[in-house]
């Protein structure tokens, strides 16, 4: 039915569609206001958590207080969701964007 080349082809064609569909993870560091209290975290992780393409959220203790695991479909929107979004959020002080490479 197909030959060896063209075989060839279409699966190249497919893995090629599969790289394009490939969605952008990120883990977001963020730093909430230093004088904020422990509810207060709480109350902007549950904000963080209801922004779509936001997938989990931790409080953490150390020099980040926040960690969000985020999943865009390119890198303009991961831009887009941390600068509009997530910024915007009242008390959210710095974020810091680690990009999944592998």
């Amino acid at each position: 039915m197909f030959s060896g080349t063209s075989k060839i082809i279409i699966c190249s064609k497919i893995a090629m569609q599969l790289m394009v569909i490939r969605m952008v993870e990120a883990f977001l560091l963020i730093r909430v206001g230093s004088s904020e209290s422990l509810n207060f975290m709480k109350t902007i992780k549950e904000e963080i958590r209801g922004i779509k393409g936001v997938k989990e959220v931790y409080g953490v203790f150390g020099r980040h207080d926040l960690i969000a695991k985020v999943e865009t479909k390119t890198l303009e929107d991961l831009g887009n969701l941390v600068t509009d979004k997530i910024r915007g959020i009242n008390g959210i002080q710095t974020t810091e964007t680690l990009v999944i490479g592998f």
